[in-house]
């Protein structure tokens, strides 16, 4: 299996191309986020991802800048992580039909990508601070802790919204 889809030779070829995918991952999720405030039934959780969308795109003003003062351009590279995991959210959502189990679907599918998150700019931080990039740590910084903050107010929302959905299952008929 291919990890990935350039010759990684050296750790600033590593950061350039995963702060790439960085980018794209943000880009998706920014065009993701538009669906899941219309799927949401909780005024609360709506609200949540309506901020997180102005977030996330100030994250992807950020990235392209970062990007681009490494590269010249702001190309990307493709995030599979993040298609997978959208994909995923957008299966999910069709299969809830009631609409406080799609809010409890919503509020996980969105966790796990805040997750995926986290784990990107925290590696994406660290490598910058090895480089020497300070600016762009500071940044990513900036960015982690932002995510962070997101899957807690996350957490939070779905601590109300799971006691909302009728805990019955097939079993239990």
């Amino acid at each position: 299996m291919k990890l990935f889809s350039e010759n990684i030779e050296d750790l600033r070829t590593l950061y350039i191309t995963s702060l790439k995918k960085a980018l794209d991952m943000e880009q998706k999720i920014a065009k993701a986020l538009p669906t899941m405030i219309e799927k949401s039934t909780d005024p609360q959780l709506a609200t949540a991802f309506r901020n997180h969308l102005t977030e996330t795109q100030q994250h992807v003003a950020k990235v392209q800048t970062m990007v681009r003062d490494a590269t010249g351009d702001d190309s990307t590279s493709t995030c599979k992580a993040i298609s997978a995991l959208i994909t995923e959210a957008e299966d999910n959502i069709k299969d809830a039909a009631e609409p406080s189990i799609r809010d409890i679907t919503l509020i996980a599918s969105a966790q796990q990508v805040e997750h995926h998150e986290i784990a990107v700019y925290g590696t994406l931080r660290t490598w910058a601070e090895l480089l020497g990039q300070d600016g762009a740590a500071n940044t990513l910084e900036s960015i982690l802790e932002e995510e962070k903050n997101a899957d807690k107010l996350l957490s939070d929302v779905a601590d109300t919204v799971n006691t909302t959905a009728e805990p019955r299952t097939a079993y239990s008929r």
